[in-house]
């Protein structure tokens, strides 16, 4: 009974103490100055956190840091410390991906809490798109369009999207196979599948890449990149599920000596990972209690935004409202399939060896006891039994999902614009929740100039 003890109280204490571990909400304070709009509050909250001994970025969680930092320095207005916390990301984001690609298979498969934080392609892509913005008020045309460009040229990011996990998929499966297969274990096993990226060409970066070859005055590229705004609406439906913004039509047709002011606003937090349990049968394994295998993954849930309108005035003259661009929470969502079927099948062969050593390990340690005698097989039973769930328990144990991701992502991108004389101007963008005022964003002494670009942007990440 002692090794009964042993065996079943252990891993479940381990189970418990690694919830206690990874509980708690370290991001509360930020979370809070977010909500509230207070984003240098929120950038103090982030440098303070650091300098804490139990940092709330420890050193694999980088990425994380400086996306994280670097957003809310951009919501602050803060555009050049934004752009080096945006390239730091970028930059380490690139530097793991090349060594994923050179690294063994025991890395390779790896529970992904005990590694450096690798970044979403997502956060990979929309690091780009606040960057180019950062770029642009800074009075840096040329280098916002780089920016765009390392998302929508050929062999670019989107364009990589679809098959950058295809060869670490096949040198895994194969590893499974080998691996079972050294251990005794003969079965061989049909590995899951995941769904296909459907995401192409993203809006938001067609609509930044026209108005700035607009704002550079070469209209002919300007008007590509408009119609390639067009074919990203009908070609990525899953995303693009609403109508076509009527300011992006209106920006192809801006009347002689007007000037157009553009305006765009971000809402909403993209989506957040957390834990979710998937349990399957494999009839296989010799011992019972193995059979019901446990996979712990991380998922997409949704966080809804409060604001259902956006307003934008100007000096007094009629209002009007912002129409939705690009719905960056479902961009999200849909290139997070890519990984997620990455993640899945390492998670999937971790614990499928686990099981099958346990199963081994358990069959084995009973195989002493004769089972034609009525009490060494009573004995066989118990200590196979005993054997198996400890070895699932501490199997189960062991695994966590990975549920690190950026934060402060908007879930939304909303865009507008209006024809004006030349001129000084102000402006108020003011973000609603059926009808009552959630925040407003005051721009003063707008020098909106003809032949321009004239760009304003507001986020409410609520």
């Amino acid at each position: 009974m002692k090794l009964f003890y042993a065996c079943f109280f252990f891993p479940v204490l381990t189970l418990l103490f690694l919830s206690c571990v990874l509980g708690g909400n370290v991001y509360k304070d930020i979370d809070n100055a977010v909500y509230g709009n207070d984003f240098e509050r929120g950038i103090a909250e982030i440098i303070n956190g650091q300098r804490k001994n139990k940092k709330i970025y420890p050193e694999k969680n980088a990425i994380l840091l400086f996306l994280d930092k670097g957003l809310l320095e951009h919501y602050a207005g803060n555009y050049r410390n934004s752009s080096l916390d945006l390239e730091n990301a970028e930059r380490l984001i690139q530097e793991g991906f090349t060594k994923s690609i050179t690294a063994g298979i025991a890395s390779y498969i790896a529970n992904d809490n005990t590694k450096e934080y690798p970044g979403e392609d997502y956060e990979d892509i929309y690091l780009n798109v606040f960057n180019a913005l950062n770029y642009y008020h800074g009075n840096n045309l040329e280098d916002a369009m780089v920016e765009i460009r390392k998302i929508t040229m050929s062999s670019g990011k989107l364009d990589l999207l679809s098959r950058k996990y295809e060869e670490g998929r096949d040198f895994a499966a194969q590893h499974l196979l080998e691996s079972l297969h050294n251990i005794g274990f003969m079965t061989n096993l049909e590995l899951p599948v995941g769904e296909p990226v459907v995401f192409s060409d993203s809006a938001l970066a067609r609509y930044l890449s026209a108005l700035f070859y607009q704002g550079q005055g070469n209209e002919d590229e300007a008007r590509i990149e408009f119609n390639r705004l067009n074919a990203a609406f009908t070609g990525n439906p899953r995303i693009y599920y609403h109508p076509f913004p009527k300011s992006a039509e209106d920006d192809q047709n801006i009347p002689p000596g007007k000037a157009r002011l553009n305006v765009i606003a971000f809402v909403g937090l993209s989506p957040i990972k957390e834990e979710k349990v998937y349990n399957q049968f494999f009839p296989f394994f010799v011992n019972p209690a193995l059979r019901y295998t446990q996979f712990k993954l991380p998922v997409l849930e949704k966080r809804p935004s409060s604001i259902d309108r956006i307003q934008v005035n100007i000096s007094g003259l009629q209002g009007f409202d912002l129409d939705l661009l690009e719905d960056m929470g479902a961009v999200s969502r849909e290139t997070y399939n890519a990984r997620f079927a990455n993640i899945f099948l390492k998670t999937y062969i971790r614990t499928i060896i686990k099981y099958a050593t346990a199963d081994l390990g358990a069959t084995a340690a009973a195989s002493q006891f004769d089972k034609t005698k009525e009490k060494e097989k009573t004995t066989w039973e118990f200590l196979s039994l005993v054997t198996s769930i400890a070895g699932k328990l501490t199997a189960d144990a062991s695994e966590a999902a990975d549920i690190r991701m950026g934060r402060y992502f908007p879930d939304k991108a909303y865009i507008g614009g209006i024809n004006l004389e030349p001129g000084k101007y102000d402006a108020a963008i003011t973000f609603y929740n059926q009808g009552r005022v959630i925040a407003t964003s005051d721009f003063t002494d707008l020098n909106v100039r003809a032949n321009a670009l004239n760009l304003i942007e507001a986020a409410c990440l609520k």
